[in-house]
């Protein structure tokens, strides 16, 4: 992303949160596989979709795959969080040197409120990183699961 767009993408967050148009929020915090805490992922529902503002520390050199999982689980090796969360079934990370990551990104694909969307569904959601960057493309390829948070309301 250029800095122009990330420089528009976060005009356009500020005049929804001074408008007051950012409704519902839920967070996660990232913990390792120890179990110690990396940060938090928070998201808010806005008019656009649901902006996810990660704020994690001492992550490994190099990309990683940043994912909503199908389930509100998380156990030692991060199996339990399930798929990518994808209702639709359609195809589907950022990381400094030193270890620490900061990104907004606007998920215009998901929801806090009720739907098929909903990452809030009967099973829940939670938030993956990979050891790898994403591939984008169809076959989710982003190595293992590094970290995972659960999405609570």
């Amino acid at each position: 992303m250029t800095w122009l767009k990330s420089l528009a993408l976060g005009l356009a967050v500020t005049a929804l949160t001074l408008s007051g148009a950012l409704a519902g929020a839920a967070t996660a915090e990232i913990k390792d596989s120890s179990g110690e805490s990396l940060g938090t992922v928070t998201l808010t529902e806005t008019p656009h979709g649901v902006l996810l503002v990660a704020d994690l520390m001492r992550l490994t050199p190099g990309g990683h795959g940043f994912h909503i999982h199908e389930k509100g689980a998380c156990t030692p090796d991060f199996k339990a969080a399930g798929g990518h969360f994808n209702p639709a079934g359609n195809g589907h990370g950022i990381n400094d040197p030193d270890g620490s990551l900061k990104a907004e990104i606007l998920n215009a694909k998901v929801t806090l409120g009720p739907g098929a969307n909903s990452v809030f569904d009967s099973n829940g959601s939670a938030i993956v990183l990979h050891a790898k960057p994403d591939s984008h493309g169809a076959a989710p390829k982003a190595g293992g699961r590094i970290a995972c948070g659960v999405i609570g309301q």
